[in-house]
């Protein structure tokens, strides 16, 4: 039987909050942390395995499973994150890392084939991690796009971050089925060798990854190594299908997918040395990135970033004939340069430190690029169509200038980990977390600190939770301390929503 929402497991410290999925061995579970107050995932073996004769050793080989995952995500960010095990009425569960986003599978499949450029950032960073733990003796041997998670970056918010989750079939005796329904991953990532024989070997991890690439890239899934090897089917090569595929990355994919183990590259370090990424490549993807075209950086974001946050982007985003130019160092796109003065006063309030004075200029802005000057409120329409290039300058000066104290990001992040709901009591648990509430109590605007030693996520605030009225939020024009005690009326979530943005 499923546990179901609200189910309080192992002394009341995690809640239930939703069955994610059930494979051949577990049912995955997300929870409620509620004395740390994150959001966690459980995995725990389902009904049918514990009434299996077997049951013994399905848990031997999941306390193998939690050994190798704890052993392979100490420093190593881009594997999941284990946090505990434990047994409770022969319940065993194994406590991971929650990751706000999905599969990079599911992302290619909504939105298409990714630029080359945001491919690779994916995939080299699970090839780091696999060579990681690959020096540890550690083989994952299931790092398909199924396998690959595509996260929040709260270091760079131009890409996402992969983190490479399930590591069943690496702790799997064979002659059992898999923690997930997939005996051997999808086999259309699989070499043949290790689908007949369960050779295993880090020239299955370079197969997997090469091929995820080869999927990544084309949008489409490689030719079954079954049907290479025994029926003469042909690989497409991935530049036939994307003529603007660079070479190195071309053949990097078909030598990592040599059909034969011998022929490919026999450490993940030595594939990625095909790839020729260079030590600096983040510095590379972010000067690369500026020279795309509006459509392209628009794209770029999506296919990282739909599937994570559940309001959409906005359908009146239209495609620019001429790339974007820089405006301050650490921005990635902007407006031309007679718009960007707009935002010249609080990049200057903020490089000074008068963090209230910013506060109020990031009310303005906002409300002027909505142009609800004069009505000077925002309801949901308008908070929805607010353009995201608006909103990712304003908040990167606040990330920047904050030294990522304060910003749209940070609150966002620590939305998500309150539970990342539109909802009046989400609302509350942020104010107690970012210091907008006290004792249950929403603070008046002017008790709020203004110093570099607020809270974390502390400022902006009126922006967020100014004060409402009517349907909408309200800044400026009636008193601040009235305006903002009016959140304790409970029919809103308007702060939830303006954070719920994919764009921030």
């Amino acid at each position: 039987m499923l546990w179901q929402p609200g189910k309080l497991i192992y002394k009341s410290k995690y809640k239930i909050e939703e069955h994610l999925g059930s494979g051949g061995f577990a049912d995955t579970y997300r929870a409620w942390d509620t004395k740390l107050n994150r959001q966690v995932v459980i995995k725990t073996p389902n009904i049918n395995v514990q009434k299996d004769p077997n049951y013994v050793e399905y848990i031997k080989r999941f306390k193998k499973e939690d050994q190798i995952i704890k052993k392979c995500c100490v420093n190593n960010p881009h594997i999941v994150q284990r946090f505990e095990f434990f047994e409770e009425n022969r319940s065993y569960c194994l406590v991971m890392e929650y990751i706000h986003g999905g599969s990079l599978w599911n992302l290619v499949r909504r939105n298409g084939a990714l630029k080359e450029i945001e491919a690779l950032k994916y995939i080299s960073q699970i090839g780091l991690a696999l060579q990681k733990i690959h020096q540890k003796k550690i083989l994952h041997l299931d790092g398909t796009p199924l396998n690959i998670m595509i996260g929040l970056n709260y270091e760079d918010p131009t890409f996402g971050k992969a983190v490479l989750i399930d590591f069943g079939i690496s702790a799997a005796d064979m002659s059992l089925p898999s923690s997930f329904s997939r005996s051997f991953g999808n086999k259309a990532f699989a070499p043949y060798e290790f689908l007949h024989k369960s050779v295993r070997h880090p020239t299955v991890d370079v197969y997997c990854l090469a091929a995820s690439l080869y999927y990544t890239v084309t949008g489409k899934c490689p030719t079954n190594s079954f049907e290479r090897k025994y029926n003469d089917e042909k690989l497409i090569p991935p530049k036939q299908l994307v003529y603007s595929l660079s070479d190195v990355v071309n053949n990097a994919i078909l030598q990592g997918m040599a059909l034969e183990a011998k022929d490919r590259p026999q450490t993940m370090q030595e594939w990625l040395n095909l790839l020729k990424l260079t030590p600096d490549f983040d510095s590379v993807n972010k000067s690369q990135t500026v020279t795309q075209t509006f459509k392209d950086k628009i794209l770029q974001i999506q296919l990282h970033i739909k599937n994570i946050f559940t309001t959409q982007p906005s359908p009146e985003l239209k495609p620019s004939a001429t790339p974007p130019r820089l405006w301050f160092s650490s921005v990635a796109m902007e407006r031309n340069s007679n718009e960007n003065r707009i935002y010249y006063k609080l990049e200057n309030l903020l490089k000074d430190k008068k963090w209230q004075q910013a506060d109020e200029e990031t009310i303005r802005l906002i409300l002027q690029l909505a142009d609800r000057e004069e009505q000077g409120w925002l309801d949901v329409e308008h908070i929805n169509n607010l353009l995201f290039t608006d909103l990712r300058i304003i908040n990167q000066a606040w990330v920047r200038h904050s030294n990522k104290r304060f910003g749209f990001s940070v609150q966002k992040r620590i939305w998500l980990e309150c539970g990342g709901k539109v909802d009046y009591k989400t609302e509350c648990l942020l104010g107690d977390r970012v210091g907008w509430r006290n004792k249950g109590a929403w603070l008046g605007y002017s008790d709020l600190d203004f110093s570099q030693n607020a809270p974390v996520g502390h400022l902006p605030s009126r922006v967020v939770v100014g004060g409402l009225a009517g349907s909408g939020l309200y800044y400026g024009r009636f008193d601040a301390n009235l305006l903002w005690n009016m959140l304790s009326r409970q029919d809103k979530g308007l702060t939830c929503l303006l954070l719920s943005r994919p764009d921030l």
